[in-house]
């Protein structure tokens, strides 16, 4: 099973700076835990609202809405992707990660769908057929 790792920001860490250099380095080991068990699939840190952008959707309507953020509980300051066997397993790496956040924060563990959830969307063919290039090893949509 996959799932997207997501580690929320917290009202600091949006204006704050980059993490610390042993934070960094607090986290770049927990990454080598994770690669050497098989469960690392990909991972990036995210700069802070200040340099990002909102596309908000109305039917055709596109508009583009400048950041920083308010909502920090709603930002995601970093994700990772990991392949684990069950939902347990997840929740047993993301209790040793270290938080490199300045004061508390959350992780947030949703899992993707897989190609047996879309079966009612998808034939048989399309099931079975195989995915190539980088499409296929993260994601079946």
């Amino acid at each position: 099973m996959r799932v997207m790792v997501f580690m929320k920001a917290t009202g600091d860490s949006v204006k704050a700076a980059p993490p610390t250099t042993e934070a960094f380095a607090a986290m770049d080991r927990f990454t080598e835990e994770l690669v050497k068990a098989g469960v690392f699939v990909a991972a990036a840190g995210l700069k802070n609202t200040a340099e990002a952008k909102r596309i908000a959707i109305d039917g055709a309507g596109r508009t583009v809405i400048d950041g920083p953020f308010a909502e920090a509980h709603d930002l995601v300051a970093g994700f990772s992707i990991w392949e684990v066997k069950d939902m347990d397993e997840a929740v047993a790496w993301a209790k040793r990660c270290p938080n490199f956040m300045q004061g508390p924060t959350e992780i947030e563990i949703r899992p993707f769908y897989e190609a047996p959830d879309l079966a009612e969307f998808l034939t048989p063919e399309e099931l079975s057929t195989s995915r190539d290039g980088e499409r296929g090893k993260l994601g079946v949509a």
